[in-house]
């Protein structure tokens, strides 16, 4: 019985706090009512907390969509996700066109110039899907996954501690408005105490009243130191927590840190990919790529307005590139070197080839057994293989 009384009462008193509350915030609402307002300091930190939790979610989605761009994808795992279990592997879309790619190759035949290129773009692919994952992984756990936290976390418990800072501020500014009637209850009873009375029991009665305002005045005054108490422990802890969030950023600048070298390492891996595959696709027998071009030419009928000067430009262009070939034969097959000018950039793919840069100058030679697209370019002590279709040779 004692338990059930107690419980009764205890919620009579959360009732009458909560209804205390809701007529503080109407009255402010409505202008009639005084508010205790938040330090400067507390409010900028407010302030900044609310906007790092705005931008962290907008960045945290954003980076999903450039992880995993289907969305029907990206639901399916946050489903996973919430019921503690793995989502099946399947594979993503560079993975999927590198099959696609090995599969028509074999097809077609690995003998064949189609078919064997079609198969080494289908493996490469592969390659890049495979770090692709690498990179999903990676930003999840080092990235993704510190804001998360922050926002399922530290965030959440900002917002418990600053929703009952506003609850305990409602508390002091009705104990404030509570005080302040009574003061104003008590005066007007004392004018009436100094006004001359007409009968004995009226003055009695208004010295009764007086006592009892009085009493409610020095009860109300200890609400508001209660109230005020309350209040500032509280914006303490409040406080405490908002100024970790200046720790909340340099552990995501960290966070940022480690993406971006996840993002720069997968980058890397696959410019390399390209390169590896470009190089290995450029050694393919030339005869493939005449052929090509010579069924192209037949298959197009020729346009009897081709102005005489777009032959004459063809031809000289025919009869450069065939006096350039066999300059680079000529050099090929003799023991000599020459000064060869650089037209593009070209980056080392390991440490037997050389870097250049265009328009330098090196010298170019060749030794026996080399593949017919590259030489030996030496600048100063450095050496190294370099490509001849980046190379113009001098006289």
């Amino acid at each position: 019985m004692n338990i059930m009384d107690f419980n009764v009462k205890k919620l009579a008193a959360d009732a009458g706090t909560f209804l205390s509350r809701a007529v503080q915030f109407t009255e402010e609402k409505l202008g009639q009512a005084e508010k205790t307002e938040f330090d400067a300091h507390l409010e900028n930190l407010l302030s900044k907390a609310e906007c790092t939790k705005l931008w962290t979610e907008k960045i945290m989605r954003q980076t999903e969509v450039l992880l995993q761009p289907n969305p029907n994808a990206r639901i399916e795992e946050f489903v996973y996700e919430k019921l503690d279990r793995k989502a099946p592997s399947r594979m993503n879309n560079p993975e999927l066109l590198g099959q696609y790619m090995v599969d028509s190759g074999n097809e077609f035949g690995p003998g064949t110039a189609y078919g064997n290129a079609l198969i080494k773009s289908g493996e490469t692919q592969k390659r890049i899907g495979a770090a692709d994952r690498e990179l999903i992984q990676t930003a999840a756990i080092n990235f993704l996954t510190p804001l998360r936290n922050f926002i399922e976390g530290d965030y959440k418990t900002i917002t418990k501690e600053r929703k009952l800072l506003q609850n305990k501020r409602l508390d002091l500014d009705a104990a404030k408005t509570r005080l302040k009637k009574a003061k104003a209850a008590e005066a007007r009873a004392a004018q009436l105490n100094l006004s001359p009375p007409e009968e004995n029991n009226v003055m009695v009665n208004v010295s009764y009243m007086l006592n009892l305002l009085h009493v409610k005045w020095l009860k109300s005054e200890q609400e508001v130191r209660i109230a005020q108490s309350e209040f500032d422990r509280q914006a303490e802890i409040t406080r405490l927590l908002l100024e970790g969030i200046s720790s909340t950023h340099a552990h995501h600048l960290r966070c940022l840190n480690d993406f971006v070298e996840a993002q720069m390492t997968y980058y890397a891996q696959c410019y390399q990919y390209m390169l590896d595959l470009q190089k290995q696709l450029g050694s393919f027998p030339s005869t493939a790529l005449a052929n090509h071009n010579q069924s192209s030419s037949t298959c197009v009928p020729s346009s009897s307005s081709t102005t005489p000067s777009t032959s004459v430009t063809a031809s000289l262009s025919s009869i450069s590139n065939s006096a350039a070939s066999s300059t680079f034969v000529e050099l090929k097959s003799s023991s000599g070197s020459r000064k060869a000018r650089v037209l593009y950039d070209y980056d080392a793919a390991n440490s037997s080839e050389l870097s250049l840069l265009a328009d330098e100058v090196i010298t170019v030679y060749s030794i026996p057994g080399m593949d017919s697209d590259w030489l030996m370019g030496e600048r100063g002590n450095q050496k190294g293989k370099v490509p001849i279709t980046y190379l113009e040779l001098l006289n």
